[in-house]
């Protein structure tokens, strides 16, 4: 079951690095192009703007509960090993 746990949240944190790294890089790229910084807060533009400020730190967090699980995980089974 705990293997499927540390899955799901390493699948979502690849998921959301990936996005938010993509989002940064058309931040970039419309910068590069010459938009106008007045351009990024409308339209799809404030979305890109916005997600990778929202959601890295959920990624984060993320990987913060993927480290527990995994040390619970790997605790008990040391647990049952010994014991």
């Amino acid at each position: 079951m705990s293997n499927r746990v540390e899955r799901v949240l390493a699948y979502a944190v690849a998921v959301v690095i990936v996005v938010s790294l993509a989002c940064f890089v058309a931040l970039m790229s419309g910068v590069s192009a010459g938009l106008d910084p007045r351009d990024f807060t409308s339209g799809i533009w404030a979305w890109v703007t916005m997600l990778p400020l929202i959601s890295l730190p959920i990624g984060f967090g993320l990987i913060v509960a993927l480290l527990i699980v995994s040390a619970v995980r790997r605790s008990r089974a040391a647990k049952h090993a010994g014991g």
